[in-house]
């Protein structure tokens, strides 16, 4: 009897012991974010690495063994590096190519996503001096030579190269001008939408520099309006091609170093074309030009003479919908290339000789390879990642180049990846799962682990002082007959005789997965505060998602939203069949394309969704920029219906439950536009909504407490009206 009294009294107490999670904690203080392997750095050698020490104040870089990690020597004190005897931070270094000198900036600031600029930084090593990359502005994307004699840079859209042992400076381009030519940086859309922004390369003999010039002149402005507690508000304008409007013109030039001569690459006579990617092979003499066709069906790789400028279509690929353009081109040594395709309906690694010629498809199955990782020359491996354990998993495998011997390395379900040191002796591996915070490691090529790097143990630690619920996944059917991938986290204390509301999350994007096995960062927290508060949280991730295969992801094609709507609509009448959901309050919420399923949702969906809050949508494709838009829906004058029966704009009279608009004044993605037409079409048919607008805020809303007003006015949304 005492025993049992005992334990009831042990429990009660167990239970309110556990913290409550606060929306301060998660987005103020920042109590929950997962900590990085920052620093860590292998050497050229393979044998050695670099990691930043700090003793207190101070801050040093040392050297150590990588096989048994012991310290070899201090490499670099923290004390030494400095300009005009200001410090310097160090832990923003980057190596040299040989490894004697640092590269570090500080007054660094974003222009777009993807291209800040910052006054950069060179550190001697061995004489333990410190010069300035310029002293007339900014600089932007410094690259190394690989001879480590020069740097190549981005200033006020001309390209220059600094001279690293006479500090001369020599200026490439000449042209570069504000919202008319911008060289070797890309222009806004191809920034955003090809995930780059510097657009120069420099040739293996460290002699050519090859660079993109982008001639914006034709290209329609977006002007957004800043509000800086002055008398008028500072307008702010750059080139902005919306979906049908003329682009860019782009050229590729190679800049001789030695005789300061320019040659003009021939990429044809068609002008409306995009150009991705440049890179040399491994002959400095040629270089590796990506071309496009505006419609995004047709991807040819160009190999040029950089001497005349001549170049021969080597490869070329093909399809009725898109093709996707990524980084996994590699050169073979003289020998060939592989490059990655969805030619056989999953995307795989495909070998070419130099002429073009398939030598054999290296990776097979119904499956997709998400990364290339790295090619091993010495033993002609390759490693990847890909969803053969499904699509919410991501497994490293190795293969050998003719395809053979293919061997898993990941050993637990999640998400993993490697990077590979140099020589391929050593990884660093990165592990997580939906429940646990990522682990950063440093293994030998063997798998055995030599240093754990980062295991965010400190998070682990404080999460169980909390009642957190963990992510389940779940599969179902749709009454087409479709399979989709969700999870959901289930309230604190869940108890299936009871009903609860159901919070909704999705992106739904091509090719963009939220049904994930690894690490949601804050999200996890956030989406936990709503179990706290009573409600189940769930993610589906519908037609048009990744790692399933070509056909799952293009069904999408020509009508954007039609599909992705149909698989919510249907998840949430499956949840509404569940004993333990209330089928009369169900939400749903998405930012940027989650914020125009939310938009679609709460009308097309109106007799099932309760509420929604849309977060930065865009409300008709024809509103947003012509790449993301033109790969999936082609241009408006040829498919009006695959921009009009899915906007939101038109859909506002099936409105019935209540719904809340947010979006930042200064996003130059998704532009303000979309919201206040969204809004002018619900005013005009009398549909009562929440409106939030955060005044300069951009496409992530975030920034000293904003997130914390964002999710607070999310929340008591919410709480009022689910």
């Amino acid at each position: 009897m005492k025993k049992f009294i005992l334990v009831l009294l042990i429990l009660p107490f167990t239970f309110f012991s556990q913290q409550k999670l606060t929306l301060e904690d998660i987005w103020a203080k920042g109590i929950f974010s997962a900590k990085y392997a920052q620093g860590f750095n292998v050497m050229n050698d393979g044998v050695n690495y670099v990691d930043i020490e700090s003793y207190g104040s101070q801050t040093n870089l040392s050297q150590f063994d990588l096989k048994t990690g012991k310290k070899i020597k201090e490499l670099v004190k923290g004390e030494d590096v400095k300009f005009n005897n200001k410090p310097l931070n160090l832990y923003t270094y980057q190596f040299s190519p040989n490894e004697d000198k640092l590269l570090l900036y500080e007054n660094r600031e974003n222009v777009y996503r993807r291209s800040p600029k910052a006054n950069y930084y060179v550190y001697d090593i061995a004489t333990k001096k410190t010069i300035q990359l310029s002293d007339k502005g900014q600089q932007m994307f410094p690259l190394f030579s690989p001879d480590g004699k020069k740097i190549a840079f981005v200033r006020e859209n001309n390209l220059y190269i600094k001279y690293l042992e006479t500090g001369t400076e020599i200026i490439v381009t000449r042209d570069g001008e504000a919202n008319k030519i911008k060289n070797g940086w890309a222009d806004w859309v191809y920034e955003e939408e090809f995930s780059r922004a510097d657009y120069f390369d420099w040739s293996m003999n460290s002699q050519y520099l090859a660079y993109v010039k982008f001639d914006e002149t034709k290209v329609k402005e977006y002007t957004m309006d800043y509000y800086k507690a002055e008398l008028y508000p500072t307008q702010y304008t750059f080139k902005y091609p919306k979906a049908g409007e003329e682009n860019s013109i782009v050229s590729v030039h190679i800049f001789d170093e030695e005789s300061k001569r320019t040659v003009t690459a021939d990429i044809g006579t068609e002008k409306d074309i995009y150009i991705p990617r440049i890179q040399f092979t491994n002959n400095p003499l040629v270089l590796s030009i990506t071309r496009l066709n505006r419609l995004q069906n047709k991807l040819e790789l160009l190999f040029t003479d950089v001497i005349g400028g001549k170049g021969v279509v080597a490869y070329t690929d093909e399809s009725k919908t898109y093709v996707d353009v990524t980084d996994d081109l590699r050169f073979i040594g003289d020998k060939g290339f592989i490059i990655s395709s969805e030619r056989d309906e999953y995307n795989h690694l495909y070998y070419y000789d130099l002429n073009g010629k398939l030598i054999n498809q290296i990776t097979k199955g119904q499956f997709d390879v998400t990364e290339f990782s790295g090619y091993d020359e010495e033993t002609k491996t390759l490693y990847y990642v890909s969803t053969e354990n499904g699509a919410t998993n991501r497994d490293v495998y190795s293969v050998k180049l003719n395809g053979k011997d293919k061997k898993r390395l990941s050993t637990k379900s999640g998400f993993t990846s490697f990077e590979f040191t140099p020589g391929y002796k050593y990884y660093i591996s990165t592990y997580s799962d939906a429940n646990t915070p990522p682990v950063y490691e440093l293994n030998s090529i063997d798998g055995k682990t030599v240093k754990v790097l980062e295991d965010n143990a400190a998070l682990k630690s404080k999460m169980k002082n909390y009642n957190l619920s963990t992510k389940q996944f779940f599969k179902f059917k749709t009454s087409e007959g479709v399979e989709l991938n969700g999870w959901m986290l289930k309230p604190q204390n869940f108890d299936s005789t009871k009903k609860y509301p159901v919070y909704m999350y999705a992106y739904g994007g091509p090719g963009a997965n939220e049904v994930n096995n690894n690490w949601d960062g804050t999200d996890y927290f956030w989406h936990n505060y709503l179990n706290q508060e009573g409600y189940m949280v769930v993610c589906v991730d519908n037609r048009g998602t990744q790692g399933r295969g070509r056909q799952f992801k293009h069904s999408t094609y020509l009508q954007l939203g039609k599909l992705e709507t149909i698989d919510q609509i249907e998840t949430a009448k499956y949840l509404g069949s569940l004993p333990f959901v209330d089928k009369t309050r169900i939400g749903f919420q998405g930012w940027s394309f989650g914020g125009y399923m939310a938009s679609l949702l709460i009308s097309k969906g109106g007799d099932v969704f309760k509420t929604a809050v849309a977060v930065a949508p865009v409300t008709n494709w024809k509103y947003y920029d012509n790449i993301y838009t033109e790969r999936f829906l082609r241009k408006p004058i040829d498919n009006k219906s695959g921009y009009e029966d899915n906007s939101p704009t038109n859909f506002v009279k099936d409105i019935k439950g209540k719904f809340l608009l947010i979006h930042g004044s200064a996003d130059d993605n998704v532009h303000l536009q979309n919201s206040m037409e969204l809004a002018n079409a619900m005013v005009s048919k009398n549909i009562p909504f929440d409106f939030m607008i955060y005044p300069n805020k951009s496409h992530g809303i975030s920034g000293g407490l904003t997130r914390l007003h964002i999710y607070s006015k999310i929340f008591k949304f919410v709480k009022e009206n689910l």
